[in-house]
């Protein structure tokens, strides 16, 4: 009976598992410019960014795509993607073209920026701090992914550089190494500092490595960058180097059915899950008592509310370090206000704690009543 109990658990999980990831709404805005008008036309981004979009397409994106904007028009398809932005469980920026770093920030440039004076950046650029800003916000919780194709030679960052006399130090080569918010991860098509190659056929190297990766069924986002890093080395006999940073929480898939307790090819959560439920629980009338019945349920109901508690405390974690940093980034915020503000934060978490420790030990009773296995890290909590 016990076995028996063990697999009903595991499927009601994976099923649980499998209506999450299939009810992820996904969108991506892809933006790809080769047509500059004041500097070296490029030959690949525009055949970056439409196989990118397909590539993301054919997993499961709604794609906001761009190919050779202008600031009127690089601005139009961010807004076009924020408006996406707060019904999106994922969200993923791709950009390949010109970008520039000039005090540690990073901007991508329209194909007609001129860039003759250091002000002109806030007006021609696009900030990427910006679009950041755009994907994090109000999304807690949620997953970011940006590519950045962008570290080729630039001629603008020398005329910039020119008109900016003794300042013109903080222009640096490629792009800078940005510090996400959790959630978010950032790649670039090469180290922090360099200069990437655009590649000799359709593709850069980076972006013909990536876009190989996310088509490749059953592979999670770390494991795709390592691919692309050993292809774009192999590639470019070791001169580009892809990077990334990640402050994400768990893994992720760019195809659905690889994740973890995804259904099968052609299954739709909703009515397929609630069909293998019912059989469920059919099999359960018919191999189990009604104590048994009712202490399956109890279980269930106790995991998923401490499953609840769980993500709420790590909510409650992110609003306290982004509180910290908030006051640590503004010279004139009182630090009494956001001590009591992250005070406050902590009792709600301690109380979430102590109904923790509770449901933990109602969990372990039910699970010996009912003959199970403690579930995976019980113990260690």
């Amino acid at each position: 009976m016990s076995r028996f109990l063990a697999s009903i658990a595991f499927v009601i999980a994976s099923l649980s598992l499998a209506a999450t990831a299939s009810a992820d709404k996904r969108v991506a805005l892809v933006i790809g410019n080769s047509a500059y008008v004041n500097s070296t036309p490029l030959a690949n981004p525009v055949n970056d960014a439409a196989d990118m979009a397909a590539a993301l397409t054919e997993v499961g994106f709604t794609v906001v795509h761009g190919l050779d904007v202008d600031k009127r028009g690089f601005d139009a398809k961010v807004r076009d993607f924020t408006r996406a932005l707060d019904s999106a469980d994922v969200a993923v920026f791709f950009y390949a073209g010109h970008g520039l770093q000039v005090s540690s920030r990073n901007y991508l440039i329209p194909v007609d920026a001129s860039l003759q004076g250091e002000r002109d950046l806030d007006f021609e650029a696009v900030s990427v701090d910006f679009i950041l800003k755009q994907m994090e916000l109000g999304r807690e919780g949620k997953t970011n992914v940006v590519f950045l194709d962008a570290c080729r030679d630039n001629p603008l960052s020398r005329n910039l550089a020119r008109s900016m006399g003794t300042r013109s130090a903080s222009i640096g080569q490629g792009l800078a190494q940005v510090q996400t918010g959790v959630g978010t991860f950032i790649a670039y098509s090469t180290q922090p500092g360099n200069v990437a190659l655009d590649g000799q056929g359709r593709n850069s190297p980076f972006t013909a490595a990536l876009t190989k990766g996310i088509k490749q069924p059953g592979r999670n986002l770390t494991s795709v960058m390592i691919d692309v890093r050993k292809d774009v080395l192999t590639t470019t006999s070791g001169k580009q180097v892809p990077w990334d940073h990640s402050a994400l929480t768990g893994e992720f898939y760019f195809q659905l059915a690889a994740a973890p307790g995804a259904l099968p090819k052609g299954a739709t959560a909703d009515t397929d899950v609630q069909k293998r439920l019912r059989e469920l629980e059919e099999e359960l009338k018919k191999k189990s008592s009604p104590q048994q019945t009712a202490n399956m349920v109890a279980l269930a109901q106790a995991r998923e509310r401490l499953r609840q508690l769980e993500e709420a405390n790590k909510q409650d974690q992110k609003r306290i370090f982004d509180k910290q940093y908030e006051t640590s980034r503004s010279p004139g915020a009182t630090p009494g206000s956001a001590s009591m503000e992250i005070g406050g934060i902590q009792m709600q978490m301690a109380r979430r704690g102590q109904e923790q420790r509770q449901l933990r030990e109602q969990i372990g009773k039910l699970e010996a009543d009912l003959g199970l296995a403690p579930a995976a890290g019980a113990a260690a909590k």
